[in-house]
């Protein structure tokens, strides 16, 4: 049985990731200052979500991933992943954020 609210969160993140991935049109080639803001955005995401101690492990990946492009010099995958990054941090906020309310609706009587 599914809990409440994660066939939204589910939706929530293939919407994030479809977005992030490449269905938005691009306009030109990335550079390094593209690639710098784009995993500077992850990185606060990330941090973000630590703060609500639901950091997700393929957000790391993506990271690590998005680093690992830029240094090869391959900055649109480097600006795509670090937007992945970004995207699936802001849904695990979006997580934290709704188990919360579920925890409280639940449990606090």
């Amino acid at each position: 049985m599914t809990r409440p609210g994660s066939r939204r969160i589910v939706l929530a993140v293939a919407a994030a990731l479809a977005l992030a991935t490449g269905l938005a049109p691009a306009a030109r080639a990335a550079d390094a200052a593209q690639f710098k803001a784009a995993y500077e955005a992850a990185i606060a995401a990330d941090r973000a979500a630590g703060a609500l101690k639901d950091q997700w492990t393929p957000t790391a990946a993506a990271l690590k991933d998005a680093q690992a492009a830029a240094v090869a010099g391959k900055y649109d995958d480097a600006v795509r992943l670090a937007r992945q990054a970004e995207a699936l941090a802001k849904a695990a906020i979006a997580q934290a954020k709704e188990q919360q309310q579920v925890w409280r609706d639940a449990v606090i009587r």
